[in-house]
């Protein structure tokens, strides 16, 4: 039998733990690290420095972090494969290279291009999604270091476990297992305790990365280096798969997982092992990202203190329209929202106080410069008693659109740069399949006799992980046990949801039943305009949609109340 493939996680973005590459080569038995660093905002990022400099377009992270993990990772054996090349992988293989020389390390650098597509007038990156075998190529040829331009997240672990284990682009089953664990893998430490809905009782204060040990037959179990924080159990498995995916369909470049086919079994302390995951031909086409500059945006948050709240509101907003009709500036979008988050005599003036915030996007700087500032300084002696901001406005900062495309597979690249610098082209899948929902599943027998029900949150019998997907936001749903389960599949619909979560009341609310997991899926249309980088809304990634969802209160049987095995929350 082959011994499983041990692969790390050591970022799930850029930004992420600094230290974190040290702490995985150094505290536990590893054969691949693996580092995430792209995410749609970060693309543009990376665009606007590619600007500034065209030799730059990389994550400067990776290279620091290197400094030191070089000497670790060729110590123990541990090969490095991360995406950190962004728009400029052959530069930051040059790069790492020049840093091995400079310290010492003998080490064989390989990088993977081609995603990278012809940029349409007014963007700033275009970029399609390749999958894993370009990364499997370079390790095959032998390379210690692996990096990447934009590939999916979960191509950092189905490209390694396909050159450890010979898999092919027909082990369609194996490549699933892989995309799964991948995708448990790769925000890090969501995967061992963080932003997780149960996170009380649990020792967080610094969690451990995750750590992926992959069989042959693309099953895997979870964990991470022992002695280290956090905890890797069947909720933050689940919640992890959850996040950012939609229906019973994952697909990708190498593989469609079939999500629905997950099974999950605690398999000891901090060890979770994923099984059973069917695979289907991936689709004929790659999604690609793009980005563009979408305009210009400022900010205000005026605090309001003390009585008479929303008449301190109404005033400074008639004031404002009032200063910006008179300047000329009426910025294309001015959006006001009121935060109460003041108390009744309250014990601080913090407490006492509530958020006004003012939010103005043009595509011209000076709609959104000099008129709003001015605006906003001017009634500093002339608006509502206690008149302050938290911050002096400024000039306006610009803002991001990103848009996702979908474009043939066999038009898109997919170059693997091998350490002696040979390129070999890789061709995409020969078989494929158009991607389409499965039907949906029964739902689960309901209760048969609930009893009397409590208006309680809903977080007392369910979990939830939320996050962005272009300008949707995905909502994943799951029960903490079997007769919470039954249900939560009848009672949380499109329309209960939509009641719970009047934001999306207007919006197209699609959702998919994951039986397997207990859960729900829901994506949201729309909710997030024009994406993360656009900062449509005061929550711009979706990150607490679902803490918001669990917040809220509904009539639940005192039964499930009584028997729910999760940690009670508290208001």
């Amino acid at each position: 039998m082959t011994a499983p493939l041990r692969i790390g996680n050591a970022s799930g973005f850029y930004g992420d733990r600094f230290d974190a590459v040290r702490e995985m080569l150094t505290g536990g038995p590893l054969d691949v690290l693996t580092g995430d660093y792209l995410a749609e905002l970060t693309m543009l990022i990376l665009g606007r420095s590619r600007l500034k400099d065209p030799t730059r377009g990389y994550a400067t992270t990776f290279l620091r972090q290197l400094e030191e993990g070089l000497g670790l990772a060729h110590e123990r054996g541990v090969r490095i494969v991360a995406n950190a090349g962004g728009l400029n992988p052959a530069g930051l293989a040059d790069a790492v290279r020049e840093l091995a020389a400079k310290v010492g390390v003998p080490v064989r650098v390989a990088h993977v291009e081609g995603d990278s597509l012809p940029v349409p007038e007014g963007f700033l990156t275009a970029n399609a999604y390749l999958g894993g075998a370009g990364i499997a190529a370079c390790l095959t040829a032998g390379a210690d270091i692996v990096v990447t331009g934009r590939v999916t997240d979960a191509a950092l672990v189905t490209g390694p476990a396909a050159a450890h284990f010979g898999w092919g682009p027909g082990d369609l089953d194996a490549l699933a297992g892989a995309v799964v664990a991948g995708h448990v893998l790769e925000c890090g430490t969501q995967a061992t305790g963080g932003n997780y809905s149960f996170f009380r009782g649990h020792d967080l204060r610094r969690p451990g990365f995750p750590v992926a040990e992959i069989h042959a037959d693309g099953s895997s179990v979870i964990t991470k280096h022992d002695g280290t924080g956090g905890v890797v159990d069947l909720g933050t498995v689940t919640a992890q798969l959850l996040y950012e995916t939609g229906g019973a369909r994952y697909a990708g470049p190498d593989v469609t997982a079939r999500l629905d086919t997950v099974r999950l079994d605690q398999d000891g302390p901090d060890r979770v092992r994923i099984s059973g995951v069917r695979g289907e031909a991936p689709p004929p086409t790659l999604k690609a990202g793009l980005n563009r500059l979408g305009g210009w945006r400022n900010e205000v948050v005026f605090v309001l203190t003390g009585l008479d709240i929303e008449a301190k509101a109404q005033l400074v907003r008639e004031q404002f329209t009032d200063a910006l009709a008179r300047s000329g500036a009426e910025p294309d979008e001015v959006r006001w929202e009121l935060s109460r988050t003041d108390r009744a005599d309250a014990a601080t003036e913090e407490s006492a106080s509530a958020l006004l915030r003012l939010v103005v996007r043009d595509r011209d700087q000076e709609a959104v410069g000099r008129a709003v500032s001015g605006a906003a300084i001017e009634l500093a002696l002339g608006s509502y008693p206690g008149f302050h901001v938290t911050a002096p406005p400024g000039k306006g900062a610009p803002y991001g659109v990103f848009e996702a495309r979908y474009v043939p597979a066999d038009e898109v690249p997919h170059i693997a740069v091998l350490p002696d610098g040979q390129r070999l082209n890789l061709a995409p899948p020969t078989t494929t399949r158009p991607l389409q929902d499965v039907a949906e599943p029964p739902l689960p027998a309901p209760l048969p006799d609930p009893g009397p029900t409590r208006s309680a949150p809903l977080g007392r019998i369910a979990g939830a992980r939320s996050g962005d997907k272009g300008g949707d936001a995905n909502v994943g749903v799951w029960a903490v046990d079997d007769d919470a389960w039954r249900w939560l599949a009848h009672e949380l619909t499109v329309e209960r949801f939509r009641e719970l979560l009047p934001e999306t009341a207007a919006l197209t609310v699609v959702r998919h039943l994951l039986p397997n997991l207990r859960a729900l899926n829901f994506t949201v249309h729309g909710l997030l305009g024009e994406g993360v980088a656009a900062q449509h809304r005061f929550d711009p990634q979706a990150k607490a949609v679902g803490e918001w969802l669990r917040s809220r209160h509904l009539p639940i049987p005192v039964s499930l109340l009584e028997t729910a095995h999760a940690p009670e929350a508290h208001a």
